[in-house]
């Protein structure tokens, strides 16, 4: 029997093998080496061991300061917006009628399309000289405006990029929720008398709770991600209006050769991404375990 358990231990180890493997040499190797980068002055050409001064740095370049308040502000502009309206639109989906399906679908569609793709359609979109959203104001006889060259605009026109992008995923999850939702419990509160009003407050959103959470960790880690619009839309400008945390690391390692200090912005941005993540798990997710019956 020992030799048995032993024969399917062996077998079980075998199998989960790939994946420890693929974690250590894609993952953990990746974080060790970016790690010890940070301590050097390493430039494709030489690499000296420099202590702390790249982290030293970090805290005297205005413009990794600026970068982190504009990924923070699109943080926010971004999560607020498509959890909002995601949920929004999933209680419009999930009433009745045959148009649902179709307009379901085309709201889904732009979250397939790759954001490389999407970052192109609105770069013709704010184009100053021939976008449709100036020719649409034209037509309106109003003001046109400069968009992505507007230091005031610039991050919402990518915010909006967004959007339009996750709006879909956003609602297809609430979707989901909303259907899980036991219909008993709205029939209670009917007979109760609550009205609509009150049956969202403490039905929907307590029950639709553990899928708010799970779009707050993951949307904030995403967005807090950011780099492929504002790459390809404004590269950061006007006068760094848009630059975020993955851009200066993109810019300062790729562009300027310094992956000493690029790997250090990559290390300070992993601990504020793990630190808010494990906030959202230690006060996001009380309440899940809900008893509405």
């Amino acid at each position: 029997m020992k030799k048995k358990n032993s024969h399917n231990d062996l077998v079980g180890y075998a199998m989960i093998a790939p994946y420890y493997l693929f974690l250590f040499l894609f993952i953990l190797v990746p974080v060790g080496v970016n790690l010890f980068m940070s301590f050097t002055d390493y430039n494709l050409n030489t690499m000296n061991f420099v202590g702390i001064s790249n982290y030293l740095r970090l805290f005297r370049d205005p413009i990794l300061k600026k970068s982190v308040v504009n990924t923070l502000l699109y943080t926010v502009i971004t999560l607020a917006s498509t959890i909002s309206c995601g949920l929004l639109v999933a209680i419009l989906i999930t009433q009745t009628g045959r148009l649902i399906p179709v307009f379901r679908t085309f709201v889904f569609l732009p979250y397939v399309v790759s954001m490389a793709s999407a970052s192109m359609i609105w770069l013709w979109i704010y184009e100053p000289g021939y976008g449709l959203l100036n020719a649409i104001l034209k037509v309106f006889n109003l003001p046109m405006q400069s968009w992505i060259y507007d230091v005031k605009l610039a991050l919402i026109c990518v915010s909006v990029v967004s959007f339009w992008k996750l709006l879909g995923y956003n609602m297809v999850m609430y979707t989901s929720g909303l259907l899980g939702i036991p219909q008993h419990l709205y029939e209670a509160a009917k007979i109760d008398g609550a009205n609509a009003l009150h049956r969202f407050r403490y039905i929907t959103l307590p029950m639709l709770r553990p899928t708010t959470f799970f779009l707050l960790v993951t949307g904030f880690i995403n967005n807090f991600n950011v780099f492929e619009q504002v790459k390809i839309l404004t590269n950061g400008g006007p006068v760094n209006s848009t630059t975020t945390v993955m851009h200066q690391i993109y810019n300062r390692g790729f562009v300027d050769y310094q992956f000493g200090y690029a790997s250090a912005i990559t290390v300070l941005m992993m601990i504020v991404v793990s630190i808010i993540t494990a906030v959202n798990f230690k006060f996001g997710s009380k309440g899940h375990d809900l008893d509405l019956s």
